[in-house]
């Protein structure tokens, strides 16, 4: 029981250290909390990181990736039951979204939730992010991406690890997913979204962009 809570309440706290927030200060950019879309997440960092954008998003994203990864690998280690490595998973995802360092306001857990599903079984978030990519591929939308490929995980977890325990932590992390992607569906629902390298992501020069 010590152990299961200490892998629970250490998921939370790996995974409330903001990948964005950390490495935009590192590298002399602006607090991705309040640029562009104002979310700390590898997508705005690329928005806003001028000329240093696509590597400092790209230590974002495995960042964040890594945050669901560790803890779950860490739980495997210690021979967790299917409930721990449920409530692992969700505490790694949940600090990402509420972190406790950074006032509670985090990203939308898109990365993370991978990463949860790759420490649990390499090929659950080899289909998660297959989808990911063909979806961004065709339509170009990120968001649109993250939430049809979220919406298929507990599908896949279910036919590569039936276990009810791990496909409701899907569940739980596919349904707070969606709700931290609210405005993104309005947008969605209206053909608002911006695609993926859009030049709308962008403001008139000088006034960075408008996401």
């Amino acid at each position: 029981m010590i152990i299961s809570v200490a892998l629970v309440l250490g998921a939370y706290l790996l995974g409330s250290v903001s990948s964005a927030i950390i490495v935009c200060r590192l590298m002399g950019l602006p607090d991705p909390r309040t640029q562009g879309s104002n979310n700390p997440g590898a997508t705005n960092v690329l928005r806003i990181g001028g000329p240093k954008a696509k590597p400092a998003a790209a230590i974002t994203l495995a960042g964040d990736m890594l945050k669901g990864v560790l803890p779950m690998l860490v739980a495997h280690g210690f021979g967790a039951a299917p409930l721990t490595l449920a409530l692992v998973g969700i505490a790694a995802f949940v600090g990402h979204l509420f972190p406790v360092f950074f006032g509670f306001r985090g990203g939308k857990g898109v990365a993370t939730a991978l990463g949860v599903q790759f420490g649990l079984y390499w090929p659950i978030g080899a289909a998660t992010a297959a989808v990911w990519l063909f979806v961004a591929k065709v339509l170009k939308i990120s968001s649109l991406s993250a939430l049809v490929s979220m919406a298929l995980a507990p599908v896949f977890l279910w036919f590569f690890w039936p276990e009810p325990k791990l496909v409701g932590m899907q569940i739980v992390i596919t349904g707070l997913l969606f709700l931290r992607h609210r405005s993104n569906i309005r947008k969605l629902l209206r053909g608002e979204e911006d695609k993926i390298g859009s030049a709308a992501e962008e403001g008139p020069a000088g006034e960075g962009p408008r996401a």
